[in-house]
């Protein structure tokens, strides 16, 4: 059976959140990230370019850029398509098959491709520890604190949540990094994490409790925006052209031109080496090594709407 189209609805803020029952804080020793379900087939049942998806995938890319940049993992959950009976279980009785319309539609949005170094997990029913090593994994790494953004919030990842809990993990739901099928369904979800298994908070909130990204660069005045120009101009592209969390060395970012970027970036000020861009070549990456500073929200929509303009 087919999603429902989701009518847009305002995206929850701060002054939405309930009350906590619990003081927690997010700390980035002890915290994962969790993207949980952010596929093509779930986001286009919303209305594109309207709350509350604009600012879900909008916070959620500054958490997870913030995230990256502290080192904390960075965990993407995704459904797979075409699943038998058997694999969908019960789901088959409430949701029909699953992902249907061919391999794109269970592909993470590219506006949040994982990059390499990140966590998938295939997902097989409402919680993202069931069926996963999502668990095991945290307790390697001695995590003990999730963070949930993502889609759908009163289902899975009020679900996750909750199962979290139940394991002894701290839950943390980002309320305006989270999307459902109307504003009702998300303040349940709200509601019930807040008075029996979690956090609910905001992305700024939890950027601020994870503090700032500690590197001796960013006194360099590097922007994110700046960063992105000099990447583009060297592979003669435009700048709306480059994706964040695409391979540039697949782009033609060789040796001599990230020789070049080093040279340049170190001239401002930055601490950078060969090295270190070869080895992670995203944008996304790159801002995290860079320190590179993120323009507030206004002068970002300004900067990009001149850049479309140039383009």
């Amino acid at each position: 059976m087919a999603l429902p189209a989701i009518t847009p609805y305002p995206m929850p803020g701060v002054a939405d959140l309930p009350k906590n029952k619990v003081a927690w804080t997010p700390d980035p020793k002890r915290a994962v990230l969790l993207i949980h379900d952010m596929q093509r087939y779930f986001v286009e049942a919303f209305t594109a370019g309207a709350s509350p998806v604009t600012e879900l995938v909008s916070n959620i890319q500054q958490l997870r850029r913030h995230c990256a940049s502290l080192g904390i993992p960075v965990v993407f959950s995704a459904q797979p398509g075409g699943q038998t009976p058997e694999q969908r279980g019960l789901l088959l009785d409430f949701w029909g098959g699953g992902i249907n319309g061919g391999p794109l539609q269970k592909q993470i949005i590219d506006a949040l491709t994982p990059s390499d170094g990140d966590i998938q997990l295939t997902k097989w029913t409402y919680s993202a520890f069931r069926r996963t090593n999502l668990l095991e994994t945290m307790r390697e790494k001695g995590k003990d604190q999730l963070i949930i953004c993502g889609i759908y919030a009163h289902i899975g990842c009020l679900q996750t949540a909750s199962d979290g809990f139940m394991s002894n993990i701290q839950p943390f739901l980002v309320a305006d990094a989270l999307g459902d099928f109307s504003l009702a369904h998300h303040q349940l979800a709200l509601s019930y994490a807040a008075q029996l298994c979690a956090v609910t908070t905001t992305a700024h909130q939890v950027i601020s409790a994870l503090g700032p990204v500690a590197s001796t660069s960013t006194s360099s005045g590097l922007s994110s925006h700046q960063v992105r120009a000099d990447v583009a101009e060297l592979l003669q592209v435009s700048l709306m052209e480059l994706g964040e969390n695409e391979n540039l060395l697949e782009r033609g970012m060789d040796s001599i031109r990230l020789m070049s970027l080093v040279e340049r970036w170190r001239n401002a000020g930055a601490e950078v080496t060969f090295v270190e861009l070869a080895e992670r070549p995203t944008l996304t990456e790159w801002y995290a090594i860079l320190g590179a500073q993120m323009l507030p929200p206004l002068a970002a929509s300004t900067a990009q709407v001149a850049l479309q303009r140039q383009a």
